[in-house]
């Protein structure tokens, strides 16, 4: 029965003119996410892996152990698949590998390391795009142009979420046998779920639109929505994402008047655009608030921008706040349905 292909059967009913390339670059990756897990799951007993390294990333965020090695371990693992070059956020600039390959990797080797030394999950990140002859623009193309994306969450169980362009299927670790396997194919995101995930410490950083989204959400039954909602927020972007394709909802990370959010904080061709393939081919949708995240063309390697993803009704309500201009300030006393200026 399909639930119980193992990953490896999986990718060999895949068809295409590139499906041979990208299956080998995906197995690739799960063997190098089979051998993380397993450095995860020793936690202290493998040492203090979330004790700091000394360096930097291209952010100029302080690196942790485990995230250098995270990288050099997938580094490793994609040198033998047809990979011509490798874009991660531990490095400033692509690496290449084998130049005449059909296919780049842009990857996020350690997500969420800050929770390393809390036992939250953490995760790898992944999108796979067609190399050009041009090889550094290869990590500049839209999102649309993706070959296939995923990510691998380390957390009570660890699962790849996989998108060849055929729905978005989930892989789980069988330690016993030390294989992914199929456990959920073709996801479809639950719709009407009422929960919400944004880090509401930063409130009074928003602007105006998402204060009023969140604002309406948290009146419930007595506001506009006329529902309650519930507020998810994990503080790791792998775990909200599963989280929200199991259960539905909508996640926001937005920009804010912080001098280092005003583009926003996650990364769009390394995290932004392979969520957004993943949540689309579950029939969600993802945006920076306006615009669809897969039509974005990056102008820089690790360009940050805002994120708003899961159903598709929830996503295009954000956009509503943020195009209409009475709605966004419906939450300011001035501007209330029954404020001095409404009526």
């Amino acid at each position: 029965m399909s639930e119980h292909l193992t990953l490896g059967e999986y990718l060999a009913t895949q068809s295409g003119p590139q499906a041979r390339v990208v299956t080998a670059t995906v197995q690739a990756i799960a063997e190098a996410a089979q051998e993380l897990a397993e450095r995860v799951s020793l936690g202290v007993l493998a040492g203090a892996m979330g004790d700091m390294h000394g360096g930097r990333n291209s952010d100029g965020d302080a690196q942790k152990q485990l995230d250098v090695e995270a990288h050099e371990l997938f580094l490793r693992r994609l040198r033998g698949a047809p990979v011509a070059a490798i874009a991660s956020e531990e490095s400033d600039h692509p690496e290449v590998l084998q130049p005449d390959a059909p296919l780049v990797v842009a990857i996020d080797p350690l997500d969420g390391s800050s929770n390393i030394d809390t036992n939250v999950s953490i995760g790898t990140i992944f999108s796979i795009l067609p190399a050009l002859e041009d090889l550094p623009q290869s990590f500049l193309q839209a999102g649309n142009q993706q070959l296939g994306a995923g990510f691998v969450v380390y957390g009570p169980q660890t699962a790849l979420v996989l998108s060849l362009l055929q729905g978005t299927s989930v892989f789980v670790l069988d330690r016993r046998r030390n294989v992914f396997v199929l456990s959920h194919a073709k996801l479809e995101l639950p719709a009407g779920t009422r929960e919400y995930a944004i880090n509401a410490s930063n409130y009074r950083h928003w602007n105006a639109p998402v204060r009023a989204f969140v604002d309406d959400c948290l009146q419930g039954t007595d506001g506009p929505r006329g529902r309650d909602f519930n507020m998810r927020w994990i503080a790791s972007l792998v775990a909200d994402t599963y989280r929200i394709l199991m259960r539905g909802g909508v996640f926001l990370y937005p920009a804010d008047r912080r001098p280092s959010y005003r583009h926003g904080r996650l990364r769009l061709v390394y995290e932004a655009n392979p969520v957004a393939l993943l949540v689309e081919q579950a029939g969600g949708a993802a945006s920076d608030g306006v615009r669809r995240i897969l039509d974005i063309e990056p102008e820089q390697l690790h360009q940050r921008i805002p994120l708003v993803f899961g159903s598709a009704d929830k996503v295009e309500r954000v956009r509503r706040y943020h195009l209409d201009p009475i709605q966004s300030t419906q939450g300011w006393p001035l501007f209330a349905r029954r404020g001095l200026l409404r009526g």
